[in-house]
């Protein structure tokens, strides 16, 4: 369906019947990549997960948003503690393997932090987390959270949109 003012765009209203054209509106808006990980009842977790941001300086406050699906939901909507991480560019391959399991720390280069926490090294960024609050979101949770850490290198990051993993390339102005 194409809008009356600009008819190369599509148009939706939406709803339960249009959730897929809603979702390819959302995907065009890029956004970073990472992986998050707890310390669960079954040992260290990890999910890949596109819906991090950035609340606040001061306090020190981030956001990321589990979805009620996943089969990792209630270790990480119940997590008191965890790392957000994001990935480089040369790094997809750990963002792939915890989109498909979440328990695959096997060859990953990881090390507990002091609270139990499993922190992947070598990532772009890293943010060491406390739970501060969580608020229901449709179908997923919101949890915002206190940076206790953070760490970083240089480096590209990997980006998500419209459903694919790829770099960022600036333009050429």
């Amino acid at each position: 369906m194409t809008t009356e003012t600009n008819p190369e765009m599509e148009d939706v209203v939406p709803g339960p019947d249009t959730q897929k054209a809603f979702r390819d509106a959302l995907g065009r808006f890029a956004t970073g990549v990472t992986v998050v990980t707890t310390d669960s009842e079954i040992g260290p977790l990890g999910i890949t997960a596109n819906s991090f941001a950035s609340v606040s300086l001061d306090p020190p406050l981030v956001l990321w948003s589990p979805a009620k699906s996943s089969r990792r939901y209630e270790a990480f909507a119940e997590a008191k503690e965890f790392a957000i991480h994001v990935i480089g560019a040369e790094q997809a391959e750990i963002s792939a393997r915890f989109s498909r399991d979440g328990t695959a720390f096997e060859g990953c280069d990881w090390t507990p932090s002091d609270r139990g926490v499993p922190l992947l090294n070598g990532c772009l960024a890293r943010f060491e987390c406390q739970t501060e609050a969580t608020h229901d979101g449709g179908d997923h949770r919101i949890v915002v959270a206190r940076v206790l850490r953070a760490s970083w290198r240089d480096g590209a990051p990997l980006v998500f949109s419209q459903g694919q993993m790829g770099l960022f390339a600036p333009p050429e102005i």
